[in-house]
């Protein structure tokens, strides 16, 4: 069994930093591409960032050179640096990754549970 477990995030001002963290417990082998996402009040889940196991990033737009992320492959733990926050950043924001687990044979996406972000003005 593995989880995603999400820590972090909270209530931020604009201009100001919040940092997530996730990391994926149980029989977890190896974790490929971790992910962040958001959904904002009445919108759709977007794709914020990514990281690959070789550490390649990739940002939505409007998060480049905000936002960081990065990735610890021997605990594994996914984080996203957030500066300069913006009210448009609030969101849940959710992590994913795709694990290879005990006892299988292929990589399977798993999600954690969402954590809220809220930025002032």
């Amino acid at each position: 069994q593995v989880q995603l477990v999400e820590s972090g995030g909270g209530l931020g001002q604009a201009g100001g930093s919040l940092d997530l963290s996730c990391a994926a417990s149980g029989s977890v082998v190896s974790v490929n591409l971790w992910s962040w996402y958001r959904q904002g009040p009445g919108q759709q889940r977007e794709l914020v960032a990514q990281i690959t196991r070789d550490e390649v990033q990739n940002y939505q737009d409007s998060v480049k050179g905000r936002f960081t992320i990065s990735r610890d492959n021997v605990l594994h733990i996914v984080y996203l640096q957030m500066n300069s926050l913006k009210p448009e950043d609030t969101a849940v924001y959710y992590c994913s990754a795709d694990v290879l687990a005990v006892g299988r044979e292929t990589y399977r996406t798993y999600w954690g549970q969402g954590t809220q972000v809220t930025v002032s003005p």
